[in-house]
């Protein structure tokens, strides 16, 4: 198996920002924010051999409640151009690195199914029962996820690395 990478809601091309972390070789599997939940997906449904799966920012949001996900849906429902803009600001922070020349757009659906995904502990067992490492990495600094609680979710299955003074994209 060759080196797979998921890229982020709204977003296209952005492995480059992760090089200083991202594992390219082969039997590794990565993915950030939206493209997290992916790269899980990819591995747990395969059965092909897997060594290491990384997750940037995974897209974390069951400790967000219903009433905020469906204002968010709402927001970029009723004006797409401005949540992305936001959106983006929020990813970059506090970074001042420009985030539209990655930008690829988004749908609602996209969005609805990140902002509901629920990361299961079960699934994260089997895959370190078959023997998948899984790193972890987060932002102190995050804007779009609650990495603190991510944090506390993630290390009985994954290392977790948790750095300080950056944000989303690390």
């Amino acid at each position: 198996m060759t080196f797979k990478y998921f890229s982020g809601f709204c977003l296209e091309n952005e492995k480059e920002l992760f090089k200083e972390y991202l594992c390219e070789k082969s039997l590794c599997i990565a993915g950030f924010s939206y493209g997290a939940i992916k790269a899980f997906e990819y591995v747990y449904n395969s059965d092909t051999r897997v060594d290491l799966l990384q997750l940037f920012s995974p897209a974390f949001f069951q400790t967000m409640d219903k009433k905020t996900k469906r204002l968010q849906l709402m927001f970029f429902k009723k004006d797409k151009d401005e949540y992305i803009k936001n959106f983006l600001e929020n990813v970059s922070f506090p970074s001042n690195i420009e985030m539209e020349k990655y930008f690829k757009e988004g749908t609602s659906l996209e969005l609805e199914e990140l902002l509901n995904y629920i990361w299961d502990k079960e699934k994260l067992q089997k895959l370190v029962d078959r023997g998948i490492k899984i790193e972890v990495f987060l932002g102190q600094k995050d804007k779009i996820i609650d990495s603190k609680g991510a944090k506390e979710f993630f290390k009985d299955f994954a290392t977790v690395y948790y750095i300080k003074e950056k944000g989303h994209i690390l």
